[in-house]
């Protein structure tokens, strides 16, 4: 049925306070935008010190005051009129934004919906002056330089509008969430929030390392990277957590736009590429990150609540940040848990363990193979066990250097590392050194700080991906020619795809050609997988290449392919790892970018310190 038609009416042009009202539908949608339009405000007037009082969630009051510049008695009426603003005068003004605050509606949009009073003072003048929303009546007032705009009774006069809020604790929180947005981006400047005569958060002048923590918590603090990198007009600077960091929400993700808060989907995307070779499953980040560029390179008046921004080379700033997240979480590697990473270890001089260690981490791979006595760098003390397993206790013992003995003169073992007879310092080994294997799926090992749990098959699994992208991203994979060609029955896809993507296989490393209508052939691998399956190998690639297109699959889904080959070739569960295999491969996780968590997000390894073990068994107590 269709709905009565309205009467005709003449256009007719509104009235002020109704123009104001339609426009505080789209600025005041709660409590928590007033509070951000105010905040913004004092940041622009050059405020140190801001306090936030809020009655009932915001809707009762709303009562800002800062220390800023202030604003002159005779300009306090034009401060609540429309489209009135210092901040902008022309066209150039407003394709370069440099404020946080610009369109000049915020206060006659909440003046128009509250009982607002504005009081304010400029360091030369002899006492504040007032002003009444309502009436625009300016009379004199006393305080102190800067401004106080008092918010009361919220859509006192558009009732159908509060009905759309939420409880008082909903819109306080909401309240409060912007006050640490804004906080976070100000670390030079005080901030101060009570509710309903009660102070919540105080946050004293200080450095964004320490206002991170203090908002996000020790949590963040303790598992973050610090990131400054600057490309042409872009500068990236903050923090990002590392996986340990992760969440079950998207709640401690703050990116700011010149100092902006913003929620835009293409720096959202862009760092979410960046982890996605070390999240797990639908974990979300967490990072605090600031992006400087010149303002004439944004448009950040595309939305009216400015949340949304859009750049003038999205492609550009996507790449960007990018890459600069991912250079960040690069440094990764196997370090203490839950703690920012060491820098990663040279593999070249300093190190001559890392040479030594590929012939062991090849030996992995390779169940038939025997390692020569000289090619370890862990010295002829430690060969191989019979049983597969670690050295015997008086072996193990020459790890640890130190000159403490007993009574008797056997050694007492300090928690200090000994290679050989190189001494070397206790960080160069934060994974410390095998002590067994744990039904064939862990590695057992010592570092100075207690036991060290490593999942072998997630570990490797890490090591073979970033050599494969490695490999991938120079241009140059080495292939290993199969002596005799392996030979499997395909279908008319599989044949259709190695035909039509011999390009894309060539770059992969693999040879697979067609010798009959059936039959596809594979004559070479790449060299790091050359003792995995061929013919599983293959017919992944091939089902891979085929999904996501030839084009596309070395650049948009290179991971996921690379993943992939990684997970077929990394050693197995139960698989026995002779002790210089183990300490190969934690030699190998150390010098490994991003291995603290395998190629799906889940964490290769995990620390045990003594302090955990004693509570196990109640020493000390």
């Amino acid at each position: 049925m269709n709905p009565p038609l309205s009467p005709i009416r003449a256009i007719q042009q509104l009235p002020d306070n109704l123009i104001s009202q339609i426009a505080a539908g789209e600025v005041v949608e709660r409590p928590s935008a007033v509070v951000k339009e105010l905040l913004e405000n004092a940041l622009d007037a050059g405020a140190s010190q801001i306090t936030v009082r809020l009655e009932q969630g915001g809707v009762k009051r709303i009562a800002i005051t800062d220390n800023g510049r202030g604003i002159a008695p005779e300009q306090l009426p034009l401060a609540l009129a429309r489209h009135a603003t210092s901040k902008i005068s022309s066209l150039h003004d407003l394709e370069n934004v440099a404020t946080l605050g610009f369109r000049g509606e915020a206060l006659a949009s909440i003046a128009s919906v509250s009982q607002l009073t504005l009081s304010s003072r400029t360091a030369d003048a002899g006492h504040a002056s007032e002003i009444d929303g309502s009436t625009l009546a300016v009379t004199p007032s006393s305080g102190a330089q800067g401004t106080t705009v008092d918010v009361q009774d919220l859509y006192f006069n558009t009732p159908a509008r509060r009905k759309f809020l939420k409880s008082e604790q909903t819109e306080f929180g909401h309240c409060a969430e912007v006050v640490r947005r804004i906080a976070l981006a100000r670390p030079d400047v005080s901030f101060s929030l009570t509710h309903n005569g009660k102070t919540v958060d105080h946050w004293n002048i200080t450095e964004i390392a320490k206002r991170s923590a203090s908002i996000l918590g020790n949590e963040f603090a303790n598992a973050r990277l610090a990131l400054d990198e600057g490309a042409g007009p872009l500068r990236l600077h903050g923090f990002v957590g590392l996986p340990t960091a992760s969440k079950a929400r998207a709640d401690a993700q703050y990116f700011y736009v010149n100092g902006r808060f913003v929620r835009d989907k293409l720096l959202v995307h862009a760092v979410r590429a960046a982890y996605q070779d070390v999240l797990h499953g639908d974990r979300y980040p967490s990072y605090v990150l600031g992006l400087d560029l010149d303002p004439a390179l944004v448009d950040v008046n595309v939305h009216p609540s400015k949340i949304e921004v859009r750049f003038r080379d999205s492609r550009s700033v996507h790449q960007f940040v990018f890459h600069a997240v991912s250079r960040a979480l690069a440094q990764t590697s196997a370090t203490s848990f839950g703690a920012t990473p060491a820098p990663l270890p040279s593999p070249s001089g300093a190190m001559p363990w890392i040479r030594g260690s590929q012939e062991h981490l090849q030996a992995i791979l390779q169940p038939d193979a025997q390692v020569p006595q000289q090619q370890t760098s862990f010295g002829p003390q430690f060969a191989p066990a019979a049983n597969g397993v670690a050295q015997t206790a008086a072996n193990y013992g020459a790890l640890f250097s130190g000159n403490e003995r007993t009574a008797d003169g056997a050694a007492i073992y300090p928690a200090m590392p000994q290679l050989a007879s190189h001494t070397l310092p206790s960080d160069d080994f934060p994974l410390g050194f095998a002590l067994a294997q744990l039904h064939g799926i862990y590695i057992l090992a010592q570092n100075t700080k207690g036991l060290v749990l490593v999942d072998m098959h997630a570990a490797h699994e890490r090591i073979l991906y970033e050599q494969l992208k490695g490999a991938l991203d120079e241009d140059a994979m080495q292939v290993q020619p199969l002596l005799i060609p392996v030979t499997f029955f395909a279908d008319a896809v599989e044949v259709g795809t190695a035909e039509e993507n011999r390009d894309t296989l060539h770059a992969l490393g693999f040879d697979i050609a067609a010798i009959s209508p059936t039959t596809l052939a594979v004559r070479s691998v790449p060299a790091l997988l050359k003792n995995a399956d061929a013919q599983t190998l293959a017919r992944d690639v091939l089902r891979d290449v085929r999904e996501f297109g030839g084009s596309r699959v070395l650049v948009e889904r290179r991971n996921e392919l690379l993943g992939t080959l990684a997970c077929h070739t990394a050693v197995r569960a139960n698989r026995s790892l002779t002790a210089p295999e183990m300490n190969a491969l934690l030699r190998q996780m150390e010098a490994t970018e991003r291995a603290d968590q395998c190629n799906h997000g889940r964490p290769t390894w995990s620390q045990l310190a003594l302090s955990d073990l004693d509570k196990l068994f109640l020493r000390g107590q």
